[in-house]
C-alpha cells in the first residue's frame, strides 16, 4: 500500500508565503490565511512543502489504503491560487454561478486573483465544504 505523499511538516507558513515573489498572489494568500483560519478554527500548517492546510482528518477507503490529510487549505501555484474544496462542487451549483472569475478540477478551485471571485460566496463556499467534512468525517 502507498503511502500518501503530501504529509503535514513543521515548515513555517509565514516564510511559505512570504517567499512568494508575486506581490498579489503573496498578499492574497495572507487573506487566504485568515478567511481559512476563522472558518475553521485551526492554525495554518504546511503540507508538503508548498500547501497551507486547516485542521486534519482521517480517511480510511474500502481498498485500504488510509491517511490524513486537512480538512482546507491552499496553494498559491504559479498559474493560479488553488483552493481546495474537499467536499467538491456538485452540490454547490447555485454559489458557484454567483462566484466569479474560476476554473475547477475534482475538488481544486483555481483562482487567478482573488479579485476576480466574491470573497462573500467564497466563504460561503468553504464554510459549506469544512461543514460537510466535519459530518463525513467527525473529530
Amino acid at each position: 500500500m502507498s503511502e500518501n505523499k503530501t504529509k503535514e511538516t513543521d515548515l513555517s507558513v509565514t516564510d511559505f508565503i512570504n517567499s512568494i515573489d508575486d506581490e498579489t498572489k503573496r498578499n492574497d494568500s495572507h487573506n487566504l490565511v485568515k478567511l481559512m483560519q476563522e472558518i475553521t478554527g485551526s492554525e495554518p500548517k504546511m503540507w508538503g512543502a508548498t500547501m497551507v492546510g486547516f485542521g486534519n482528518y482521517h480517511y480510511k477507503y474500502d481498498s485500504g489504503r488510509e491517511g490524513d490529510f486537512f480538512r482546507a487549505g491552499f496553494s498559491p501555484r504559479k498559474t493560479a491560487l488553488t483552493l481546495y474544496i474537499m467536499a467538491g462542487f456538485s452540490r454547490y451549483d447555485e454559489l458557484m454561478e454567483k462566484l466569479g472569475k474560476y476554473r475547477t478540477g475534482k475538488s481544486c478551485l483555481y483562482v487567478k486573483k482573488l479579485a476576480d471571485i466574491d470573497m462573500d460566496v467564497l466563504r460561503e463556499l468553504i464554510e459549506a465544504s469544512v461543514a460537510y467534512m466535519n459530518k463525513k468525517y467527525p473529530e
